[in-house]
């Protein structure tokens, strides 16, 4: 966790400093700063510490991984990894929902944002539960 930690804290403090340098280069237009760059490039920057604050709160929490010991050898990382799915349909229904409430949103219909919200909740409790099976009924 620690090389993900410095991979996103690095990204965020290069993403605060091109909010910097594109302030200062759209200050010399005519029509000012353009705000909404800047704004973006923190927020960014903002979201790249969380994730980097994050990873290295967990690395903190667990013992080293393979990855992180420069030490380690390749077959240290051997073994199950964990499940993934072989192919879900799910995130498409995800997808189709979330564009129906994004839609929704663009022509200001609130039945059709009502109904895109409802949509996403039902294909995230599918995708969420996909693989859930009760044990101990017979």
């Amino acid at each position: 966790m620690k090389s993900e930690s410095r991979i996103f804290n690095l990204l965020a403090l290069f993403l605060f400093a091109m909010a910097a340098v594109y302030g200062v280069w759209t200050s010399k237009i005519d029509e000012g700063t353009e705000w909404v760059g800047v704004v973006a490039l923190i927020l960014s920057g903002l979201l790249c510490g969380m994730c980097g604050q994050f990873f290295s709160l967990v690395a903190r929490r667990i013992e080293a991984r393979p990855e992180d010991r420069s030490d380690a050898e390749i077959s240290e990382g051997a073994g199950d990894l964990g499940f993934f799915s072989p192919g879900s349909y799910w995130p498409f229904g995800i997808a189709v929902a979330a564009s129906i409430a994004g839609l929704g949103v663009a022509y200001w219909f609130p039945w059709l944002i009502a109904l895109g919200v409802i949509a996403v909740l039902f294909a995230v409790t599918g995708l969420l539960f996909e693989y859930y099976t009760r044990t101990g009924e017979h």
